[in-house]
């Protein structure tokens, strides 16, 4: 009928711009149709007729012909108190099992931008934790999305590798490191670092109590001034300072790569804060000569945003070393000069909401007409079930621990039904099973982590999908070994309720991707794949799937199986789970 497959409810769409020609649509309901009504799938009306100032009877016939027309009478539709159901005749089923058997079922590229997607970022003071592994993965995910209906993606992520930040390690290890290193202690890099960082802090706050005791202690002594005047020296090149810096970033940056390797995690391009810094520094002095900015008696420089509805912000210290929004502003601008992109996703977690609030606001007042074309892509915090991780409080889990912990929970539980050669598969259930935990939530909701839970056959879990999807492989290895392949005898096969009901979920998928990259979100494809997952093993466990006395139907049969499992693949292939033909 066309190249490319199209669902009712694009359909549905598409004829109201057609019919009404509307610049844009209101946002439809589409559901299954109720048991005591006859139908597949109802929209709700009632928005079109507020929109358009017409009878749902009316708009109803129009969407409803359209529809049946472009689909050569396949369906039918009727129209109860503003709801018009679509029922699916026999050969759309047939119609629809053969556009998911050809290729272009996953043919879904509808648009074609280039964006980038800056994730992960870390500073190079300690190692990667949760509330990392949730922004890489939602990272990942959403560039595998983006790219799955025609974007072209660069994944992007800024080191921030300078700052008081860094200093505090640095000035920790100068002075109590006594010369050891990562290979000396045999500790991972960004581990051995973040030592110095959590030894840094113990010191600064033994110094705060005292003073609040009002036992003095003179300024030059002070660990939190002597970082001030490490990140000073910094900034004015002092070689040894800089050797030092290169020396520990280098530490950090191959514990790094080992966790994101371990993750799957890759980046096209990484940047450094230390090679951007001066570029933001230079574009704030030329906003102050322009009166963009003002500066304070101390010779720091800000900008008042109280107009806007936000504070004054400082955006150079008085020493004129920069803060995080001085290196985000130099950042914004030479990508945009350096890259011929459409638009800039920004993954920092929600607690960042005014700092890109203030740096878009920033960026508007300096007049860059391409501020619109950023986003900020905001996503709650990861919480232990008792609270919220806090570094000073020292319950903050590490990423290689808990990579560590479910490859152990998955060996445990699983690998007692593998050959020893096999091992391998415990890991990438381990994984799947932290993946999908999560990717299964809305990014603007808070994620509990629960490990044991995580794994498990059962429930919303990645190894039930993996379980689900090793289950047809095997089905359909079983199958070709009894039986032969044979040409469809499509005239005479008629669909019951339960492959129905399998066809109906699988025909979503193009919409649910669709959707998916519309709203950056990939908890809708995770969500998706287990609802695929639970309607197949309900069709497994009603049914005889092999039947070698009715072959033609067992051979339509192991063809929507077949989809099955390549939906369940794709999907979460894009959340970054592999899959397992055995388990």
């Amino acid at each position: 009928m066309n190249d490319r497959f199209q669902s009712i409810e694009e359909i549905v769409i598409e004829s109201i711009f057609f019919l009404y020609k509307l610049k844009s649509c209101p946002e439809l309901d589409f559901q299954h149709t109720k048991k005591e009504y006859t139908g597949d799938v109802t929209v709700i009306l009632f928005p079109l007729s507020k929109k358009l100032k017409k009878p749902v009877e009316k708009i109803g016939k129009d969407i409803g012909n359209y529809v049946k027309n472009k689909l050569k009478g396949l369906i039918q539709f009727s129209i109860i108190k503003g709801f018009l159901n679509f029922i699916f005749e026999n050969d759309y089923y047939i119609y629809l099992l053969k556009e998911m058997l050809n290729t272009n079922f996953y043919d879904l590229k509808y648009s074609s931008k280039r964006i980038m997607i800056e994730y992960s970022s870390p500073n190079t003071n300690k190692p990667l934790h949760l509330g990392h592994i949730r922004n890489s993965l939602i990272g990942a995910s959403i560039a595998e999305i983006l790219k799955m209906v025609g974007h072209k993606i660069i994944k992007i992520q800024i080191i921030n590798d300078r700052g008081i930040h860094i200093c505090k390690s640095m000035i920790a290890w100068k002075k109590f490191g006594k010369g050891e290193t990562p290979d000396s202690v045999k500790i991972k890099g960004d581990h051995f670092v973040g030592k110095y960082y959590s030894l840094f802090d113990k010191i600064y706050r033994k110094e705060t109590q005292e003073l609040s005791k009002k036992n003095y202690i003179p300024i030059q002594h002070s660990i939190m001034n002597q970082a001030r005047e490490l990140l000073k020296k910094w900034e004015s090149g002092d070689p040894i300072i800089r050797n030092t810096w290169k020396k520990m970033n280098q530490w950090v940056y191959n514990g790094f790569e080992e966790t994101y390797k371990k993750l799957g995690i890759t980046f096209d391009k990484i940047e450094y804060e230390s090679d951007i810094y001066e570029i933001g520094k230079e574009i704030v002095k030329k906003g102050l000569k322009k009166g963009i900015f003002f500066q304070k008696k101390d010779r720091s420089i800000w900008i008042d945003l109280i107009e806007e509805g936000f504070d004054q912000k400082l955006l150079l210290r008085s020493d004129q070393t920069s803060v995080y929004i001085t290196q985000d502003i130099g950042t914004a601008v030479e990508r945009f000069k350096k890259y011929n992109i459409d638009q800039i996703i920004y993954i920092v977690g929600k607690e960042q909401d005014y700092h890109f609030q203030v740096l878009f606001n920033v960026l508007k007042r300096l007049g860059y007409i391409w501020v619109n074309k950023l986003l900020h892509l905001s996503y709650e915090m990861v919480y232990l079930p008792s609270g919220r991780m806090k570094s000073r409080e020292g319950n903050v889990i590490d990423a290689d621990s808990i990579i560590l912990e479910m490859y152990s929970i998955a060996k445990k539980n699983f690998l007692k039904k593998f050959i020893k050669e096999h091992e391998q598969s415990a890991e990438i259930i381990g994984l799947g099973a932290l993946k999908y935990h999560f990717l299964k939530i809305d990014p603007k909701k808070k994620i509990i982590f629960y490990p044991e839970k995580s794994i498990d056959f059962k429930g919303k879990t990645g190894t039930y999908i993996q379980y689900t999807y090793s289950r047809i492989r095997s089905l359909e290895r079983n199958f070709f070994n009894l039986c032969s392949l044979l040409n469809y005898y499509w005239s005479n096969i008629k669909f019951d309720v339960d492959e129905k009901n399998m066809i109906k979920i699988l025909k979503k998928y193009p919409l649910v991707l669709k959707k998916s990259a519309i709203d950056l979100n990939p908890s809708l494809i995770a969500n998706y794949v287990y609802e695929v997952s639970k309607t197949f093993n309900h069709l497994y466990q009603k049914k005889k799937i092999i039947d070698p006395l009715n072959v033609i139907h067992s051979n339509i049969r192991m063809n929507i199986i077949h989809v099955t499992g390549n939906v369940l693949k794709s999907g979460m292939n894009l959340l970054g789970i592999k899959m397992l033909d055995r388990m």
